[in-house]
């Protein structure tokens, strides 16, 4: 197949994030262009687990707007998904029904366990089949992905509702968050993971351990890793020693101040507490002192195995929406 401009569209716990690539089966996606929105959807959920109407309004609107950008910006496919957040909500499928009818988009919601295993497919094709087995920690706002495999596909994919996001709010609600709530989560933590790093580790001892996520590339910035703007091939790491002094520091600030540390958004200062003791955690209960950072994570991966998918003639599951359907809301609402 030759070249086919493609859009993702994930939906997150925190940010609503367009990803315009040119791609072909067996080259390296291209990215062309990069738009984000912070929609605090985690946020948005009620007390009795439902998206309440002003999130879901916010999120009509964003995935409107996303999809006539990648419309104007010629992807021949968007692919249209959401994780955490719209998968716990209660009245998930009101709220997809409802941007289907009201944007043209087919938002499909991931399972965590298809998060992890897309992700590590991500993974695999970065680094290829000579590091042998890898171990792939990804934090997002809502949940935690652990995978291990030495093929594409991988041995074990599990996912855990230990996101960043999540955790603060539940544990971490002052500012700063007191030692105390900061020594109970780190206890607690090692109680949740010890089961899934053991299910993790019985597939086989790790030849790499890597790490996705905009949280970890954000804590491995403030341990002294290379600049974004260095580009995504330059070798960035992240060390136990250097987690647990960076969380002894970050851990005693503001969100304010932390929203100043280069490398810190200011959407991520609330929660980088929270996601470097979750890193913390997996690492320990993985036995791992060094993790490598990985450019690619799930956006990636579904492009990777939409490509494969047309190679091979099967279908993309859960994640693919055309944007015939866009480009006849757009059409609806220009009669209107």
């Amino acid at each position: 197949m030759g070249r086919v401009r493609l859009g993702v569209l994930d939906v997150g716990s925190n940010t609503v994030h367009l990803l315009v690539v040119d791609a072909r089966r067996g080259g390296h996606p291209t990215p062309m262009s990069s738009t984000k929105a912070s929609l605090r959807l985690a946020e948005a959920i009620d007390g009795s687990g439902k998206l309440t109407r002003k999130g879901a309004d916010k999120l009509v609107e964003t995935i409107d707007e996303f999809a006539k950008i990648a419309t104007s910006s010629g992807c021949a496919e968007l692919m249209a998904f959401a994780t955490s957040a719209v998968r716990d909500a209660t009245n998930s499928d009101d709220v997809l029904a409802r941007v289907l009818a009201e944007t043209g988009v087919a938002l499909k919601v991931l399972s965590g366990v298809d998060e992890s295993r897309l992700t590590f497919l991500a993974v695999r094709r970065w680094y290829g089949w000579s590091p042998g087995r890898i171990i792939n920690i990804d934090i997002g706002g809502g949940s935690l992905e652990l995978s291990s495999g030495v093929d594409e596909e991988p041995d074990i994919a599990l996912s855990l509702p230990l996101g960043a996001g999540r955790l603060t709010r539940e544990w971490l609600q002052d500012d700063p968050p007191g030692r105390r709530r900061v020594a109970m989560l780190r206890d607690w933590l090692a109680t949740e993971m010890a089961d899934a790093a053991a299910e993790v580790l019985d597939a086989g001892a790790p030849d790499l351990t890597v790490a996705t996520s905009k949280t970890f590339r954000s804590l491995a910035r403030l341990t002294g890793a290379a600049p974004s703007g260095a580009g995504p091939r330059v070798k960035r790491t992240l060390t136990a020693a250097g987690l647990r002094q960076l969380i002894a520091f970050i851990s005693r600030m503001t969100t304010a101040d932390r929203a100043e540390l280069e490398g810190v958004s200011a959407e991520r200062a609330p929660q980088i507490v929270a996601g470097a003791l979750v890193a913390e955690a997996s690492m320990k209960a993985l036995a791992i002192d060094t993790v490598d950072i990985c450019p690619w994570a799930l956006r990636e991966g579904l492009i990777l195995r939409r490509l494969d998918s047309e190679a091979d003639g099967t279908a993309l599951v859960g994640t693919s929406a055309g944007l015939a359907g866009v480009k006849k809301a757009m059409a609806r609402g220009a009669t209107r």
